[in-house]
């Protein structure tokens, strides 16, 4: 079931992202970000991300609807399985990599509310490649430093007793630089702006109450 909804929620958010405008029109391919799996052994052989029509085969056809652009954040609703899924998310506006220049697939940040499943506010980060296996990846927020455990090419905040600290603190800061290791052993720094965080939240806790 974790697993669906890591697919639904990647394809959801690749949608809204590939095809922006088309997204809230009913014949848009779906794509989301993941829901947060419970930390376990990684696979031998992670793979990357599935793309958006594989996403959308997934999801069940979901479509994601634009609630609302708010700087760089976009808010969106989207329904899976009868069940409704609303989420802000947002591309970094700089990424860099050492060695420099490495191919990645879409990255992007995800916040998801799914009422059914009672999430509220779930950080999720697609990174672009696999993470190489048996680390962890880090997010600097303000002043405050989240570790974030990997699966594949997702990662989430490991101390789960943190993550609403670490939704406030992007709420209040300018910048999260999110840092990993991927399978290949290339380093990568993305940097998000997070104007407009707050409100995109905001739109999104009032549609899934």
């Amino acid at each position: 079931m974790r697993r669906q909804w890591r697919l639904v929620l990647l394809l959801l958010g690749a949608a809204a992202f590939v095809c922006p405008a088309r997204a809230q029109q009913p014949a848009a391919p779906a794509s989301t970000a993941p829901a947060k799996p419970k930390p376990a052994p990684k696979p031998a052989t992670p793979k990357p991300a599935p793309t958006a029509a594989a996403a959308a085969a997934v999801a069940g056809g979901a479509q994601p609807k634009l609630l609302g652009q708010f700087g760089t954040w976009g808010a969106y609703t989207a329904s899976s399985g009868g069940k409704k899924i609303c989420f802000a998310i947002a591309k970094p506006t700089s990424s860099e990599t050492i060695p420099p220049n490495r191919p990645r697939n879409p990255i992007y940040m995800f916040i998801s509310n799914r009422p059914a499943d009672k999430v509220t506010n779930e950080v999720s980060i697609v990174i672009g490649y696999p993470f190489k296996s048996g680390t962890d990846a880090g997010a600097q927020i303000g002043s405050t430093s989240f570790a974030l455990y990997t699966q594949q090419d997702g990662a989430w905040i490991k101390n789960a007793a943190e993550e609403a600290h670490m939704v406030d603190a992007m709420r209040s800061a300018d910048t999260a630089v999110v840092k990993g290791v991927s399978a290949k052993g290339t380093q990568s720094t993305d940097t998000y702006t997070l104007n407009g965080v707050a409100q995109a939240l905001d739109r999104t806790a009032q549609e899934c109450k």
